[in-house]
């Protein structure tokens, strides 16, 4: 994953067009240039004129994501009166604005008091002692899909990405937070109609989910369970001021598919990455207690998330030397820091051994701060589940295509495939 070409993917006024179709197929490359040329870039998005700034070396990045001076919700900026970039590119996409409120409300645009209420309604379901009480589960949902992942097979290939890498998180993260069985596929369909590039299918897929929910809601109200959508229910009932209505919507609708899209794309990176490094395959077979490290290292190397949601400065300051002033944008790209040599030898090289730093990752593929990952920890081991049971159940496998011919999904600040055929 080294640059492959020395494509420019900056505008006429020096912008870099995060929607350029070379740099989403090499970020690796396009971004380490970048990286090198300054601590700072400029950058524009789909659907919005406003400028912001690229932050892509490691230690830049590390201080935008935990320095309080950076917020998620424009109308934290003091004295200033900011319109939201996420709302002016879901107005582009068509989405009213009484339904842009189930995006824009939500755990992940919240600052300071208000994003610590709303993450600590849910942490409880996302600790340590929970995660591993669920592994039981996930590890017989995995062995139950591969059971039957030979059936899907058409033509001796598997597409793994939608039998294996998406059923596993969408049904785990679904158990959790009490998603009828019966549901669970329309979530599918609602997650890819959200990362698409259609703006009608955003549309009526976020209307569909929030109906969806509201209907849910009514359900666990008369017949509550032991899920996180009751206990939401009943943090609710209890008191108003601690979880609004649009906030429980929001909370479900982002644990849903925050829940699985990532862990999906973790499993189809890393299963990809794997079979085309046959040094690490065969290493990971003979040590497979190397399997949290290998999970670490694929993050860091191809992990799906390569920038974060965009910060703005609530006051002057510098990042890296350069002035960035207040109410300016800023956007972490993970996959800089994360390739970044400054922070990691041979960053370029896939290395399962390469040792986390200390008891929390050194790369920043889950993030890092107050908006560090919630489920971190049940997608790391939900891949290591993953991976281990794929690897010994299929000795075998391999790509049924060159490496160079896998299909992506091109989205901005993403690396996602959009199948993975392989031969089981």
């Amino acid at each position: 994953m080294s640059a492959s070409t020395d494509h420019d993917a900056t505008d006429a006024a020096g912008a870099v067009n995060l929607a350029d179709p070379e740099l989403m197929k090499d970020p690796f490359g396009g971004y380490s240039r970048l990286r090198e040329q300054a601590p700072l870039a400029r950058g524009t998005l789909p659907g919005s004129t406003t400028p912001i700034w690229l932050v892509t070396r490691y230690d830049d990045v590390k201080t935008v994501l935990s320095d309080p001076r950076f917020v998620n919700n424009p109308t934290n900026v003091p004295g200033m009166d900011l319109r939201s970039v996420r709302e002016e590119q879901l107005s582009a996409r068509g989405v009213p604005p009484e339904y842009a409120r189930y995006v824009l409300d939500g755990v992940l645009e919240t600052d300071g008091a208000d994003h610590l209420r709303l993450r600590r309604l849910v942490s409880r379901a996302f600790t340590a002692r929970r995660v591993a009480e669920l592994r039981p589960r996930v590890e017989e949902i995995t062995e139950e899909l591969l059971d039957r992942l030979p059936e899907t097979a058409e033509d001796g290939v598997v597409d793994l990405l939608e039998h294996f890498a998406y059923p596993l998180p969408i049904t785990v993260i679904c158990e959790l937070v009490g998603i009828p069985e019966e549901d669970r596929p329309r979530w599918r369909e609602w997650g890819r109609a959200l990362v698409s590039l259609e703006p009608e299918g955003f549309g009526t897929a976020l209307r569909e989910m929030v109906a969806h929910v509201e209907e849910l809601i009514g359900r666990r109200r008369v017949a509550p369970t032991d899920d996180l959508l009751s206990g939401l229910i009943r943090a609710h009932d209890e008191d108003g001021d601690l979880l609004g209505d649009t906030e429980m919507i929001t909370l479900v609708l982002t644990l849903v598919l925050a829940g699985h899209e990532t862990t999906a794309h973790l499993i189809g990176n890393g299963t990809a990455a794997l079979l085309t490094h046959p040094d690490q395959l065969a290493r990971l077979r003979g040590e497979p207690e190397l399997m949290p490290r290998a999970v670490h290292e694929l993050m860091r190397w191809c992990g799906p998330v390569q920038g974060t949601r965009m910060r703005y400065a609530t006051q002057d300051l510098e990042i890296g030397g350069m002035p960035v002033r207040r109410g300016e944008i800023v956007m972490a790209i993970l996959v800089g820091a994360n390739h970044d040599p400054r922070a990691f030898g041979s960053p370029g090289r896939l290395d399962i051994t390469r040792e986390p730093d200390g008891r929390r990752e050194n790369h920043v593929g889950f993030g890092h701060g107050l908006h560090y990952c919630l489920g971190a920890a049940l997608a790391r081991q939900e891949g290591e589940v993953a991976f281990e049971a794929l690897l010994r159940r299929f000795p075998d496998l391999a790509l049924a295509v060159e490496p160079e011919d896998l299909e992506r999904q091109l989205m901005p600040a993403s690396w996602r495939l959009a199948r993975l055929p392989v031969r089981l």
